[in-house]
């Protein structure tokens, strides 16, 4: 006679409701989670409350306009590419390292066609720039 008691077999934890749980959890963090766009900044451009800007006697005038097309000295460019730029600013400035580079671009122009002027006076040799704001209301 075996009086003892069947021993059953080891405990097994069954995976598939934990699974199932976890499931809705993920499902329910994707639709309340608010995604903020970090890419996008409101800029606003600056006014100038100063009095009227100086003359310098060897200024280069940098025009962008909207749409990105350049102009040096009221030259338009064809191309508004970094090396145009800067061939045209060393022509203008006719190799003086003391010009000053202004920089007139519209509000609506973008930022790398900014750049590609700044880009382009760095090849060109001159460092003194400058921005030309509107007058403030």
């Amino acid at each position: 006679m075996n009086f003892q008691r069947p021993r059953p077999d080891d405990p097994e934890i069954n995976l598939i409701p934990l699974i199932d749980v976890l499931l809705v959890i993920v499902i329910f963090l994707m639709i309340t989670t608010t995604y903020a766009k970090y890419t996008e900044l409101k800029i606003t451009l600056p006014t100038a409350n100063a009095p009227k800007a100086q003359q310098y006697p060897n200024e280069v005038v940098i025009s962008i306009a909207a749409d990105g097309s350049c102009a040096v000295d009221h030259t338009v460019l064809a191309h508004g590419d970094v090396a145009d730029i800067a061939a045209a600013l060393t022509r203008a400035s006719r190799g003086r390292a003391d010009t000053m580079v202004v920089i007139s671009a519209d509000a609506q122009s973008t930022q790398q066609s900014v750049v590609n002027a700044m880009e382009a006076a760095r090849l060109a040799g001159l460092s003194r720039l400058t921005f030309a704001t509107q007058r403030g209301q």
